[in-house]
């Protein structure tokens, strides 16, 4: 078979790296992946301003389309999830006309997407954890409306796409039910592991792991300070567990998140961090026994595919599917049954116990890594893409011309 010609792409991001985001680091693996393959990549991303380029990549900020308008409408309740959409979809029409895209993609969290259908280019939307499941706000009226809309948007804008894209098993079961979409994996709604990054990976080969017989051991967690991340069942572990020889590292978290999740001032074991840069991030994997990943539940949860390439122990939550799929069913971690802070605290008390667990378990984590990369992420979402443009009937722009 003839090898086909490279495509343009567009891929529609929220933010996009230096930010730490599940999403913007999947936008750069996917980005970078395709770019690597001889692929036209333009990332257009709504955290800034002009253009830029990243490798091969170029990244265009799409926050130069917001208008005062559109700034405006953006504060309102329901109406406001418009805005953005509005604001990308100049973005693309103005990119379009300097330079053809065979084919955009863009996630389906709040429907970046929503409006940008345009003649000549098929939409892939890329299936993060939906809105229904992020969403965290007071029960009030104007918040209940805000998330219907928010919802109808995401529902609509998917069905609208030429194709689909989850993440794992379960993951795209959910996005099926949940938009009334096909049920992957098919031609129409594809399953796609994400990658990690060269740089991480290399870091993670050469990582040694800390002394298991050293006076303290050393928890890592990286997410948010929500429900959906366990934030609440990690917050109570570190109470329980405040007399033992532990240090907790937390990442995107702060002081204030612990003590107002505990409703206790913050230990002096515990070890807060905002934001860190990507080498602190690495060397706080590096100085890790132990990565708690109790989400209840995750697209994808790439924090699982980080803490086993590292080798660490992973402790992680049977309630999220991914972590069953990723981290069950390779047996390279530890899976509490629920996400509660005694149980985590339990599992942890029992490595405290019996050092010889964490070696068992760095074993059992490296084993288990090193399923996804960018060689493979590149080839299954061209594969998808094609799919996609075949659909829609359009033609790939790099086709005809060739």
């Amino acid at each position: 078979m003839p090898d086909q010609p490279s495509l343009s792409v567009g891929i529609v991001a929220w933010t996009y790296p230096p930010e730490k985001s599940g999403l913007a680091v999947a936008a750069r693996e996917i980005a970078q992946s395709l770019a690597e393959q001889g692929h036209d990549v333009r990332v257009l991303t709504l955290d800034r301003y002009g253009r830029a380029m990243d490798g091969s990549v170029e990244v265009v900020g799409a926050a130069d389309a917001l208008t005062p308008a559109l700034e405006i409408i953006r504060k309102c309740p329901a109406i406001g999830h418009l805005a953005a959409p509005l604001a990308f979809r100049r973005t693309i029409r103005h990119e379009h006309r300097r330079r053809p895209f065979d084919v955009i993609e863009g996630t389906n969290w709040y429907a970046p997407l929503a409006l940008a259908a345009e003649p000549g280019i098929p939409l892939v939307t890329r299936c993060s954890s939906p809105v229904a499941e992020t969403l965290e706000q007071p029960d009030t009226l104007r918040n209940r409306l805000d998330g219907m809309v928010a919802r109808w948007l995401e529902a609509a804008s998917a069905r609208g796409s030429a194709g689909l894209i989850s993440n794992s098993r379960e993951h795209g079961r959910k996005i099926a039910a949940l938009y009334e979409a096909p049920t992957p994996p098919c031609a129409e709604h594809a399953l796609i592991g994400l990658s990690l990054a060269p740089e991480f990976l290399a870091r993670a080969r050469c990582a040694r792991f800390p002394d298991p017989a050293s006076e303290r051991i050393e928890v890592l967690f990286v997410g948010r300070p929500e429900l959906r991340k366990g934030f609440d069942a990690v917050a109570r572990a570190t109470q329980l567990l405040q007399d033992q020889p532990v240090d907790f590292r937390l990442v995107g978290v702060t002081r204030e998140d612990v003590e107002t999740a505990t409703g206790a001032p913050a230990g002096a074991s515990w070890h807060c961090h905002h934001r860190l840069d990507q080498d602190d991030l690495l060397a706080a994997f590096e100085g890790a026994h132990v990565v708690l990943c109790p989400s209840r539940y995750e697209s994808f949860g790439l924090v699982y595919q980080e803490a086993l390439a590292f080798g660490r122990v992973v402790i992680a939550c049977a309630e999220d599917p991914s972590a069953r799929e990723f981290v069950g069913e390779t047996d390279g971690g530890m899976l509490v049954g629920s996400c509660e802070g005694s149980a985590i605290a339990d599992m942890l008390a029992k490595l405290l116990a019996d050092r010889s667990l964490l070696s068992t378990w760095r074993d059992k984590a490296l084993a288990a890594s090193g399923r996804f990369d960018r060689s493979s992420l590149a080839k299954q979402t061209v594969a998808a893409y094609r799919n996609a443009i075949q659909r829609s009937g359009i033609g790939s722009r790099s086709a005809a011309s060739s």
